[in-house]
């Protein structure tokens, strides 16, 4: 592994090697930058995250692997982390060339002849344990260090689920342990496209009926299907812009892999008009709860019997 990139740097913007390997945790069967080993790369191209302590981890671990006289190439939209990088990488060490294009501001570097601080920013963004959360958990990931409202709502929200069943984008695990609270739960699935996040879920979920997959969820699994019940927080960003078809897609997937009569639980910002993607899929489509910018929507397939799915709580 001579050449890694991390993420997908815009087209045109910068050059990535031919072969290089892609080392970025949203890349399901990716290896890991974490991996790599200290000098041996030639090449890096980073597309910085946007959070400051997953972006000076990511770049700590590429400046670590770069071998003497390696060149690193990193980015990131100005108003993203891009304002901040040339002095991030000059805090390591680095003597920087730096330029703006298209809205992006881009550092060419060799590694530094003496890092500094590159240990610390690893030690910083590396998976932690935190108190107030009682969770495992890594900087970059999804409300990584407090419970997001949407979840909260979902949760409070829930009735008792049984059979099999899947968490889409369950992120830290949050909502499958409390769905995993139902002793008629007998799987449950927990697929996320962060690597990270499942690794972390598996720490936090002790329990022999989860399944973890690191996985898109937008790509076809015939692993999952005939489900019982659903349950997801979908994302609505990528690459910080907001992009409602990701929740639309985990919508479309959760509808192909239920069951007739099996249930999806969503939870999302109420401006988000999930409705009518879901009334394209689902027999039934009723808002559940609503609370602090959020709502908690059940959709049903259709099934013929009539029968009910569920009990609720108390």
């Amino acid at each position: 592994m001579q050449h890694v990139v991390y993420g997908l740097p815009p087209a045109g913007l910068v050059e990535v090697a031919s072969g290089a390997a892609q080392v970025s945790p949203f890349f399901p069967g990716s290896p890991r930058l974490e991996d790599v080993s200290p000098g041996s790369l030639d090449g890096a191209v980073v597309l910085a995250p946007a959070g400051t302590i997953e972006r000076r981890y990511t770049l700590a671990l590429a400046l670590r692997g770069l071998a003497p006289g390696g060149r690193c190439v990193a980015l990131a939209p100005k108003d993203r982390g891009g304002a901040r990088l040339a002095k991030e990488l000059a805090a390591f060490g680095a003597v920087i060339a730096e330029e703006a294009r298209r809205h992006h501001r881009i550092c060419l570097l060799s590694r530094p002849e003496r890092p500094e601080g590159l240990e610390e920013a690893i030690a910083e963004g590396a998976p932690r344990h935190i108190d107030n959360m009682a969770l495992c958990t890594q900087p970059g990931i999804f409300s990584w260090d407090r419970l997001d409202p949407g979840s909260a709502l979902l949760i409070e929200t829930l009735p008792m689920l049984s059979g099999r069943g899947a968490d889409f984008g369950c992120g830290l695990g949050i909502l499958s342990m409390a769905v995993l609270r139902s002793p008629a739960v007998t799987e449950l699935a927990m697929i996320d496209i962060d690597r990270r996040a499942v690794a972390m879920a598996e720490r936090n979920v002790g329990d022999a009926r989860a399944r973890f997959r690191w996985a898109d969820l937008r790509q076809p699994d015939e692993t999952l299907s005939r489900l019982d019940f659903v349950v997801m927080n979908p994302p609505f960003h990528d690459g910080g812009a907001e992009d409602r078809s990701l929740g639309q897609a985990f919508i479309a997937r959760a509808a192909q892999v239920l069951r007739p009569g099996g249930s999806l639980w969503l939870t999302a910002n109420t401006h988000l008009p999930y409705e009518a993607t879901l009334r394209e899929h689902f027999r039934e489509v009723t808002q559940r709860a609503a609370g602090d910018g959020y709502k908690v929507i059940e959709a049903r397939k259709a099934t013929g019997s009539g029968k009910a799915f569920g009990k609720r709580n108390g």
